[in-house]
């Protein structure tokens, strides 16, 4: 029974197990199995890698699309220059398995968003440093976006300039950024008080703000963007376009 599933934790909130059980009807694949793999350390899915031998390939979210890198044996350029993986497939021969590290975050960021970007839509504002963070800035800089991050951890940026931590922004900066994405998963466990903290009256109707949370529909950050004229996107989209491309992965041949 080939096998595909889900790695990062909390995953409870994830709609990939609903929609790949859902795409197995539909292409009646009826030995197809879905697993959701949910370990707050990546240590311990080691052990229970090993004896998922019908694992054909997984997808890979918060916390661990940075460490799952350690696990791999091969990465594909573009996940390696992003430096995170979300998408892994298994290979297996007769002596051994490879796991394989891809990252479909890119194509389906830039699938959602391109046919809504205007030319006054730059530069772009990332809100976060994860491996999502890392995902969209690779995105970007593809299309001639030029990015820069909000954060509170500037330890990453000890050769760039191209962030502020939170007490430097100011509604005049954020006026400045026509183009603000939010990467923190903060507003999926549940708190909806878990926003960016923005000076959110820079936010005009030129603007354009996306947060790549699916659920809630519209979280906190996209109602205040709203409420000041913006147009606004959640990640819904994305995850379509991703999850898409990962089952291409999982299902070729190379």
């Amino acid at each position: 029974m080939p096998t595909i599933g889900l790695l990062g934790y909390p995953i409870s909130h994830s709609f990939s197990k609903p929609y790949f059980h859902e795409k197995f009807k539909r292409l009646k694949l009826y030995d197809f199995e879905f697993k959701l793999f949910e370990f707050s350390q990546i240590e311990d899915f080691t052990s229970q890698l090993k004896k998922e031998k019908s694992l054909i390939g997984f997808s890979v979210t918060s916390p661990h699309k940075i460490n799952i890198l350690r696990l791999l044996d091969k990465i594909d350029s573009a996940a390696e220059a992003i430096g995170a993986v979300n998408c892994v497939k298994v290979v297996r021969n007769e002596n051994n398995s490879q796991l394989i590290g891809y990252n479909t975050d890119t194509y389906g960021f830039r699938q959602s968003i391109k046919p809504f970007l205007e030319p006054h839509h730059q530069p772009a504002l990332i809100i976060g440093t994860g491996g999502a963070a890392r995902a969209v800035e690779y995105s970007l800089r593809q299309i001639g976006v030029d990015v820069f991050f909000l954060t509170r951890d500037k330890t990453r940026f000890t050769n760039s300039n191209k962030y502020f931590e939170y007490n430097e922004i100011t509604p005049e900066i954020i006026n400045h950024f026509k183009l603000i994405i939010n990467t923190s998963p903060a507003e999926m466990t549940g708190n909806s008080q878990n926003f960016p903290l923005l000076p959110f009256s820079g936010i005009s109707a030129q603007h354009f703000c996306y947060d790549l949370i699916y659920q809630p529909e519209k979280t906190i950050f996209l109602q205040k963007c709203a409420e000041q004229g913006a147009m606004v996107m959640n990640g819904l989209d994305m995850l379509y376009a991703q999850a898409e491309k990962a089952w291409e992965i999982w299902n070729s041949f190379t």
